[in-house]
């Protein structure tokens, strides 16, 4: 089934089309057709200029001539180091504020290529081309862009809009299977926030490269769209985003600078979720009978295994430098039921231990 979506989201005084389907670069060649922009570059990483480039230069015509400029897969490039050079790449090619710069490819690509465009000469326009299912259906998707400061993610960052997303789901065949698994936590944690009905498809999905991914990519978007619509800043509502974030992050980020096999994003998720159930059954009421729900699905899709327990104390030290933390207290978003999220609720050292156990406890 081929599916185009056109969604307009409006924030504040700008809007931009998502567009998802197997037509969505004929789309995107139609769109900057219609534009003059004076120079074109496409940031990539070794996967997307092995496996996606062709295919973009192929079907849109005028970026024949556009700057390629590649940087290194995987969170721990997204550095201010990598962000400068790629500054002065652009600066050596005499790039003016007409410029457009294309992200093609994952969540880091977008994440810190947006950073790049948003604030090199105060902003040049830019377009995310999601080759991932995490860029698909969150990262490239909302307007948040940064990079890691000192291994902390996302800790240098701006609110800025692309001009379009383009989602073209046949990119998701060039992925490794863990790729695309690590996707799928995202789509988990946009069921369990705002829409039961919705949990109920995804959690019987089996993850493989030949699911047709777009009608739920489709509601993925829906949902993130309409959180961000009503908080595009994140001062309240949108912080629902941030399930399973909190001890997920920490996770994710001391085994990116401790351990040689560390964790995909999404499978760093995924073990928050359970963890961050655990604290919603404490914190927010949420029922055993949904908790068992949450960590039988997710049991079922990651290869969950037990976490150290003399690297608790370090998880929580991370935690207390997440961004979403207010006046030194460690801030989380919960689940009261499925489909209902609250957020800014305060979790103390012994309530994250105390979640890490449980989420030991249930996958030894």
């Amino acid at each position: 089934m081929n599916l185009k979506l056109n969604l307009l989201l409006e924030v504040k005084s700008q809007g931009y089309s998502v567009v998802i389907g197997d037509d969505s670069l004929t789309h995107l060649n139609e769109f900057l057709n219609n534009k003059s922009y004076s120079k074109y570059f496409i940031i990539v990483d070794e996967n997307t200029i092995d496996h996606c480039l062709t295919t973009i230069l192929t079907n849109v015509d005028c970026l024949a001539e556009a700057e390629v400029i590649q940087t290194e897969s995987g969170e721990e490039n997204k550095t201010i180091e990598i962000v400068t050079q790629v500054w002065f790449t652009m600066s050596e090619a005499h790039a003016d504020r007409k410029a457009l710069v294309i992200n093609l490819g994952g969540g880091v690509i977008s994440d810190m290529g947006g950073f790049i465009a948003s604030t090199y000469k105060r902003g040049v326009d830019f377009i995310n081309i999601a080759t991932t299912l995490l860029s698909q259906v969150d990262a490239s998707v909302g307007g948040k862009l940064g990079i890691d400061l000192g291994g902390l993610k996302n800790q240098i960052g701006v609110f800025n809009f692309p001009q379009m997303v383009v989602i073209y789901p046949p990119f998701l065949k060039t992925l490794e299977f863990r790729q695309l698994r690590s996707g799928f936590a995202e789509v988990i944690k946009h069921a369990l926030i705002q829409d039961a009905d919705y949990w109920e498809e995804v959690k019987n999905i089996t993850v493989s490269g030949d699911y047709n991914w777009s009608k739920i990519i489709e509601h993925s978007v829906k949902i993130k769209n309409k959180v961000v619509l009503e908080d595009p800043l994140e001062k309240g509502l949108r912080k629902i985003l941030n399930y399973g974030h909190t001890i997920g992050h920490a996770i994710e980020t001391w085994h990116l600078e401790n351990d040689s096999d560390f964790f995909l994003h999404g499978e760093a998720i995924a073990i928050g979720m359970i963890a961050e159930g655990f604290l919603s059954k404490e914190k927010c009421g949420l029922s055993d009978s949904e908790l068992n729900q949450i960590v039988t699905a997710l049991k079922s899709v990651y290869d969950l295994k037990p976490l150290q327990k003399e690297n608790f104390e370090s998880y929580c030290s991370l935690m207390i430098h997440d961004k979403k933390n207010t006046d030194g207290n460690i801030s989380c978003s919960l689940l009261s039921k499925i489909g209902n999220c609250k957020w800014d609720i305060f979790a103390d050292k012994n309530d994250l231990l105390n979640a890490l156990a449980y989420y030991n406890k249930i996958v030894d």
